[in-house]
């Protein structure tokens, strides 16, 4: 089949989602497939902005290109999925989130004025729509199936997808705590630095680049954390599948995640994870005391279970033992053989 997998992209930025829908187009080319990615470039802000990027998908025609038929599109995210498409399947990773869960927080978009209230409206109505089409549709966690369903109506499939490709090993425990991730406030790095304050025995390595680095870097400087945390970036393949081995545990508490590929490389490396009871998605697969630990979102919590990891290495081990049979279990075989079904 000729697919489009298709997906707004913030130029420049690159995460979880791009990673995803990247590594659906390799499989599905090497599954025979002739597969290609789809790409606008998206900005929600400000104002009415993030309807014209709804609208402009809206107008995009992808039943053909080049005078040759595409059998199936497959979408990923707001608001690739109001492309129109008679084989339209979506692979929901999430939705607009400012206009739902976030809506009214310090990560909402949206205020109290009329216009405001009503492009909300509209932001939920589109999404009534545009995946209302949908020949089929999953979720990739249970999360995100029920935050569609409480908002639309829409059942989803959960259909969690594996995570990158690396150098996956374990060797063996190191001397220091990983966090792997987009750095904006969402994913509450903050909190993690907060622990390393309290506890000051805690080595923090923070993998990954964002628009909230240069407010975590004055935390460090604030807190008087330079020597104990190390800001690694943006890390190519090879050295990132190596922060995992060598860590002895991982972080990973964004607020609410819709799924988080974090804790699966975590444990395709055998190493478990310290996680929040508010995290959303990851709760899914780290489970106190079984692949990790899940903690209220205070920095002490998160302080007490690092060092306890660390001090308790064979459970830990285990942990990572128990995590890796989860992550190892999800496959691209599986995951393509329902997505296409």
């Amino acid at each position: 089949m000729r697919i489009a997998v298709v997906r707004p992209q913030v130029p420049f930025a690159r995460g979880g989602a791009e990673i995803f829908s990247d590594a659906l187009v390799e499989e599905l080319q090497a599954r025979g497939h002739e597969a290609d990615s789809v790409t606008v470039p998206f900005k929600w802000y400000p104002g009415a902005r993030v309807l014209t990027q709804a609208f402009l998908w809206r107008l995009l025609d992808l039943t053909e290109a080049d005078g040759k038929r595409i059998d199936m599109v497959v979408a990923t995210k707001f608001p690739s999925y109001l492309v129109r498409h008679p084989e339209k399947r979506v692979w929901l990773v999430h939705q607009f989130r400012q206009a739902y869960e976030l809506d009214r927080t310090d990560l909402g978009q949206f205020g109290e004025s009329p216009e405001d209230r009503a492009i909300r409206r509209q932001v939920q109505q589109l999404d009534r729509i545009g995946l209302g089409e949908a020949t089929r549709l999953f979720a990739t966690s249970q999360n995100v199936a029920g935050r569609l369903e409480r908002a639309t109506g829409l059942v989803a499939e959960v259909l969690p997808h594996p995570a990158q490709e690396l150098s996956y090993r374990n060797d063996g425990s190191g001397d220091f705590l990983l966090s792997v991730n987009r750095l904006d406030r969402a994913k509450r790095i903050d909190l993690l630095l907060e622990a390393a304050a309290a506890e000051p025995s805690l080595r923090v390595v923070v993998a990954g680049d964002g628009p909230d680095r240069p407010r975590l870097e004055q935390l460090v400087r604030d807190h008087g954390l330079d020597g104990r945390v190390r800001f690694a970036g943006r890390v190519p393949a090879d050295e990132l599948a190596t922060l995992y081995a060598t860590c002895f545990a991982t972080y990973y508490a964004p607020i609410d995640e819709d799924f988080g590929l974090g804790p699966y490389e975590s444990f395709l490396s055998g190493k478990p994870v310290i996680t929040a009871t508010d995290a959303g998605g990851p709760l899914e697969v780290v489970r106190d005391g079984t692949t990790g630990r899940v903690v209220p979102p205070v920095a002490s919590a998160v302080a007490s279970a690092a060092v306890w990891l660390r001090e308790h290495s064979s459970e830990a081990a285990a942990f990572g033992r128990a995590g890796n049979a989860i992550a190892i279990s999800v496959t691209w075989d599986r995951a393509i053989g329902r997505l296409l079904s």
